[in-house]
């Protein structure tokens, strides 16, 4: 059976749960092993990165492995060859496929053709290793995940759909809010709603850091929505986590951003850069569940059931459901 990660969704559900326990095992321990002793990972980038680019190079070389990377300018990628022929080709040469791309069906397309492990390193609509990787930067300080209450503000972009996701298989309570006309795919809440997640989304950022333990944005405009600055800047002002803001959340409450951040934008430099702020572990933890997620695709991981259903929901018997208010 062939692993791949396209969203959190692709993970069975136990096996979810065993990743976070195993990334904060990887992290507390410092441990490197020989997982991937004599195996190569390609790493095929259509987009720029620092965070992913590096935390999967070290995460690899820390687990014995060799790594190649690929941008269009330097591969066939740029030249319109199939991605069915480059995914049956560098199956052949390589352990694992970590993908970094914009369109969904880009990695989707790759993870049909491939014979070994394709990894969304982020597309367009998911970036499931940030968020896998901010679940464990909660969980390393709240272990009781029933007990605890995310905020989203911002833009309905690849990483709240994500959080959307991560929501149905984490006893989290997300709450999310977004300028009108900017709200993730309705499918994908629907389809995390009916699976029982704990979601309430409106358009009052007010309303959704309230009393929030963790909260978490991004930039206004995302890679390749450069033209759409201006227009964005005037929608998500209003939605600016800011010392104001802030005072709405918990006293203890975690301010979280998956870099790289826009100060005076998005967030204040003032919050970004305060007490509250755990953004520098966050970037940290990309590596250890990096590792883990390799760990997973290539060998899988041994689950412990009984560990494993102390930071897991529960399978719903009815789902809940929370319209957009």
């Amino acid at each position: 059976m062939i692993r791949h990660m396209l969203r959190i969704n692709d993970i069975p559900r136990s096996e979810l749960g065993q990743l976070l326990l195993r990334a904060k095992e990887l992290k507390d321990n410092k441990i490197k092993n020989d997982v991937l002793k004599d195996k190569t990972v390609i790493l095929i980038f259509e987009k720029a990165s620092t965070r992913t680019r590096v935390s999967f190079e070290v995460a690899v070389h820390q687990m014995g492995g060799s790594t190649v990377f690929m941008t269009p300018n330097e591969s066939q990628l740029g030249r319109s060859e199939p991605l069915e022929d480059t995914a049956q080709v560098l199956s052949r040469y390589a352990d694992a496929l970590v993908v970094r791309t914009f369109g969904q069906e880009k990695v989707r397309t790759l993870a049909e053709h491939a014979s070994v492990p394709v990894i969304n390193a982020l597309t367009d609509k998911y970036h499931p290793c940030q968020v896998l990787s901010d679940m464990l930067s909660i969980y390393e300080r709240t272990p009781d995940l029933s007990n605890v209450h995310v905020a989203w503000i911002g833009d309905g972009n690849n990483m709240a759909q994500s959080w959307i996701n991560a929501a149905i298989y984490f006893p989290i309570y997300l709450t999310m809010a977004f300028p009108k006309g900017y709200e993730p795919d309705p499918e994908i809440i629907a389809r995390a709603l009916g699976m029982g997640a704990k979601i309430n989304m409106s358009y009052d950022p007010k309303e959704a850091i309230k009393g929030a333990h963790y909260v978490n944005t991004d930039v206004f405009a995302s890679m390749g929505q450069e033209e759409e600055q201006k227009k964005r800047m005037e929608a998500f002002m209003p939605f600016q986590v800011n010392s104001e803001l802030m005072k709405l959340a918990d006293p203890d409450c975690k301010v979280m951003h998956c870099l790289p951040a826009h100060r005076g934008e998005e967030v204040t430099a003032e919050v970004l850069d305060g007490p509250q702020s755990i953004i520098y572990d966050q970037a940290e933890n990309r590596l250890h569940m990096q590792k883990a997620i390799l760990e997973w695709a290539v060998n899988g991981l041994e689950v412990d059931l009984e560990a494993v259903s102390k930071v897991l929901a529960p399978v719903p018997n009815v789902a809940s459901v929370h319209a957009v208010e």
